[in-house]
């Protein structure tokens, strides 16, 4: 099955609370993780920067990833959101199968 779990940094609690129920209301997402306050330290505009941020783990299919790619970005606040997919290999295959049919167009 063609899974992804995708990793977002967003500005604070509310942002990631606002992007996570936007995208899984719209089924571009089955679940969202926001994970918590993070600490991150970064180049922007050619110096270090350090901040709060908040991290966020989606699980989608891939016939939804580069929507939600697109939608994460026209709600995000940053020029340059993170916003990285990677892979799911393997796991549990009635969670696989559940992202897959959370994330049809079809509902």
């Amino acid at each position: 099955m063609d899974t992804y779990f995708v990793y977002v940094t967003a500005a604070d609690e509310t942002e990631a609370a606002k992007i996570s129920r936007t995208v899984v209301e719209e089924r571009l997402a089955a679940c969202a993780n926001q994970l918590g306050s993070i600490q991150s330290v970064y180049w922007w505009d050619g110096k270090v920067c350090e901040g709060a941020e908040v991290a966020v783990v989606l699980k989608t299919s891939g016939p939804r990833k580069q929507e939600l790619i697109e939608r994460i970005q026209q709600l995000h606040s940053y020029d340059c959101p993170c916003i990285v997919c990677l892979p799911i290999a393997d796991g549990n295959p009635a969670f696989l199968k559940w992202i897959q049919d959370e994330t049809q167009l079809a509902h």
